[in-house]
């Protein structure tokens, strides 16, 4: 199940707007079990992972939101000089402005490190940036330096790096049930435990071969002069079964899981990478500073609340006059729908609830 939410962000000293449209995936299945092979991938709650990659569209919104002067060094110089890389700055610092470069929007943003995307899932969770970089999901105290993690599942403007389970669930698992392997988990993020095709590309860097089996890795994707690299998200046509693209290649994608000492894990193989990177078995870390042409990263977030429509008491999923009758039987019941203002009562003043909620309608 896919849901679409908008995130509107300030785009620094023009104060111009841009839009940030971040696709979720939600995924379900709550409580179920690791995989048998690796231990990973159990997860007690329902959550949304991105579909994609964060692009260097997206987070040339966020440069230009937030680094101005670029203390905390958000920005990698290669970026603009790599090939590989998709934004420039501009400027002197208190001044910087970032540009993406031509073909690479819709690329994966890399040489970023942990702390980059840290500072991007509280600048997302912070709404406008009033809230800024340092503090939201994740309190920073330095540049290279993390002191707390803040999570409220029951928050769904909350958005974070998702942690080695997460990131597993929504890239291997399946239940047996719903046609996935027996043991619920695939080798490969593409549904599947056969080595996935290696992506060629288009001269502008989209998949030329794009399949539900297809990857962007082992330096297949040759374009823009280089051998191998970034391609533009979800072009390749492979999704988990949650709907998350690109879970294998492109990029390898940070996750929030302490490995070892203060190392933080990394998911999911890259363009560069051979095909042992990709599978469910391969497990990577880096010092959280690391920034280099291979890495990035996708966010995740609590699910959205269901949000109930009081007034429509017969449960059709309909405001109709037959509601009427569903409160009337609620009433003479004294069921739970009877209740329309919220007193955890159920009397005759009920009835001037529900007119009130009928005409207000459903969210």
């Amino acid at each position: 199940m896919r849901t679409q939410t908008t995130l509107a962000f300030l785009l620094a000293a023009s104060a111009a707007q841009a839009q940030i449209a971040i696709d979720w995936a939600t995924v379900g299945n709550p409580g179920n079990a690791p995989d048998p092979t690796t231990g990973f991938g159990s997860v007690a709650y329902e959550y949304r992972i991105a579909t994609t990659e964060v692009t260097n569209a997206q987070y040339a919104a966020f440069l230009n939101a937030v680094a101005a002067s670029d203390p905390n060094n958000l920005y990698n110089s290669n970026m603009g000089s790599s090939e590989l890389g998709g934004i420039t700055r501009s400027g002197s610092s208190g001044s910087f402005t970032y540009s993406v470069k031509p073909n690479m929007g819709n690329k994966p943003v890399n040489y970023v490190s942990w702390f980059d995307a840290a500072r991007f899932c509280n600048w997302l969770t912070n709404g406008q940036g009033s809230g800024g970089t340092e503090s939201g999901v994740y309190t920073l105290s330095g540049t290279n330096s993390v002191s707390a993690i803040t999570r409220d599942l029951s928050n769904p403007d909350q958005v974070f790096i998702p942690t080695e389970n997460e990131w597993y669930k929504a890239a291997y698992h399946q239940p047996a049930a719903q046609g996935g392997d027996a043991d619920g988990y695939w080798l490969y993020a593409t549904q599947s435990n056969s080595v996935p095709t290696i992506a060629a590309a288009t001269p502008t860097g989209d998949i030329a071969n794009p399949g539900p089996g297809v990857a962007n890795y082992t330096r297949g994707a040759d374009w823009n002069g280089e051998n191998g690299n970034v391609t533009t998200v979800g072009s390749a046509g492979n999704t988990s079964f949650y709907g998350a693209s690109d879970m294998n290649g492109n990029v390898t994608e940070w996750n929030e899981t302490l490995i070892e000492g203060s190392e933080r894990g990394q998911r999911g193989g890259n363009w560069e990478e051979g095909i042992v990177g990709l599978r469910s078995t391969a497990r990577d870390e880096d010092t959280p500073n690391t920034q280099d042409e291979e890495i990035g990263f996708r966010v995740a977030s609590p699910v959205s609340p269901t949000v109930s429509c009081v007034a429509d008491t017969n449960g059709d999923g309909q405001l109709t006059p037959a509601d009427f009758n569903g409160w009337i039987l609620a009433f003479n019941n004294q069921a739970p729908a009877c209740d329309q203002n919220g007193d955890g009562l159920c009397t005759p003043a009920d009835f001037n609830g529900w007119i009130i909620n009928f005409n207000a309608g459903c969210p």
